[in-house]
């Protein structure tokens, strides 16, 4: 794809959002004025949870504790809750699974999803788009051509979010990221990740930069600080997703939050050129080894287990 249909496919993709957005905002307006709102207090903020009239597969106490499960997971991960209040719209859809998440930071902080009306309770407790939609709330809004550090971010915290948090297994979370991440290499004519607009690149693109930038500040900083200090460093400083801020100021005001140059540095090499990772390698060198079955198992002596150990390390509430 050449860099001007990119552009036109971004632009016509931004109209889109907007349109959702609207539509979404007159009928959200339209539900608060005659169904009631159920508050959730996270530390930092407040989440006004709106569920539809119509009955979803599960009763309405069950949506309200997978909305609050995703809130602990994103404040033990940034510290707090990303955003003084945000509105959830829950709808309901045919079909089982939970679909359609939609985050917006203007005209409000507000979160769309949608819920099958054969959505278990426990297709509740496994879910991870609620977390993932929430983790956007902790980043700005930046231009359309780095939108994948945006979905970047919440691929790669929203599993880690929900590790450190209980609800997910460390060894589940590294099994799902061997299995995805590749998506995220650059295949054939790609270029670097501000000039290749695919899926694979945006979303799993998005998140082998996290992952880097992770492992590297974890190594600089003999695991004293993490990718989620510089995501709360941008988050201080006023980050959010209200706010629109220029990459680069960004990742410099992440950066001063870990002592390093790990998140400029790393733009710099991968932002207009192909770079390709050695991803067994780095598996190795975490100590993550797969089995014959699937699954993964850990070497506790491999040169960065202590990295992987405290990429997932429980913090505790916020």
């Amino acid at each position: 794809m050449s860099e001007s249909i990119g552009s036109s496919a971004l632009s016509i993709m931004s109209r889109l959002l907007k349109l959702v957005l609207l539509t979404s905002m007159l009928a959200f307006a339209s539900d608060s004025e005659s169904s009631k709102a159920t508050t959730i207090l996270a530390p930092g903020g407040h989440i006004d949870v709106f569920a539809a009239r119509e009955e979803a597969g599960v009763a309405r106490e069950d949506l309200i504790g997978w909305v609050s499960a995703a809130s602990k997971s994103v404040a033990t991960y940034f510290g707090r809750y990303p955003v003084p209040h945000v509105a959830v719209r829950i709808t309901t859809s045919e079909g089982r699974g939970v679909h359609n998440g939609r985050t917006f930071g203007s005209p409000v902080a507000l979160i769309t999803i949608s819920v099958g009306r054969k959505t278990t309770l426990a297709d509740l407790k496994e879910d991870w788009t609620m977390t993932h939609e929430m983790v956007h709330l902790a980043f700005p809004s930046v231009a359309e051509r780095h939108h994948w550090i945006e979905e970047g971010t919440a691929t790669y915290v929203e599993p880690i979010a929900r590790a450190r948090s209980g609800i997910l297994e460390p060894s589940k979370m590294w099994s799902d990221l061997i299995r995805d991440l590749p998506q995220g290499l650059p295949g054939p004519g790609d270029r670097g990740l501000d000039l290749t607009h695919t899926w694979g690149r945006t979303y799993w693109g998005g998140a082998l930069f996290c992952l880097l930038a992770d492992v590297e500040i974890h190594q600089r900083t003999h695991n004293q600080k993490g990718l989620e200090d510089a995501l709360r460093g941008i988050l201080a400083a006023g980050g959010n997703i209200t706010e629109n801020w220029p990459l680069e100021r960004t990742l410099r005001v992440g950066d001063e939050a870990t002592g390093t140059r790990v998140l400029e540095n790393l733009y710099e090499e991968m932002k207009d050129k192909r770079v390709i990772v050695n991803l067994a390698s780095l598996w190795g060198k975490l100590g993550i080894q797969r089995s014959q079955n699937g699954g993964i198992s850990f070497t506790d002596d491999a040169p960065l287990a202590s990295v992987r150990k405290s990429i997932t390390a429980s913090t505790g509430p916020p």
